[in-house]
């Protein structure tokens, strides 16, 4: 396994940083000693508060393809990245279920409603009959 150190380069704002230090300073000569005690307190408290960099994965080079590594290759590590897809594929599974199951309901009570009316199945399908329902002449 090979792992490849990119080197790091100053982000943009670090420049800009520290000229704003400078001109920060510039002026601190006119202060007096307690006030620049202050400040260089304040600064020492904002140095240790600044967030530390997260650091990257491992990029391992396989075959001339760089891909990112997460450590070795144990069987543990190959269950948990097959895993999350066999719970999708059972979660749509599921889904797929549940879906023609309530179809299949839904239509079933269709079936149900136009076989206990007292029109003829036939009826719904005339167009005369439609046209009476739509006049309100079925009420």
């Amino acid at each position: 396994m090979t792992t490849t150190d990119f080197p790091r380069t100053p982000a943009p704002a670090d420049p800009f940083g520290r000229a704003v230090a400078r001109r920060l300073s510039a002026g601190t000569d006119e202060l007096s000693y307690e006030t620049r005690e202050r400040l260089r307190a304040a600064r020492v408290r904002a140095l240790a508060a600044r967030k530390v960099e997260d650091v990257a994965p491992v990029t391992v080079g396989r075959g001339g393809a760089a891909t990112l590594g997460l450590g070795e290759r144990t069987w543990f590590n190959r269950v948990a990245s097959v895993l999350p897809l066999v719970v999708l594929a059972a979660g749509l599974v599921l889904i797929h279920t549940f879906q023609a199951d309530r179809r299949a309901s839904e239509l079933a009570e269709v079936d149900a409603a136009l076989l206990t009316d007292d029109l003829p199945p036939a009826a719904y399908a005339d167009p005369g009959f439609v046209q009476f329902l739509k006049t309100g002449g079925g009420n």
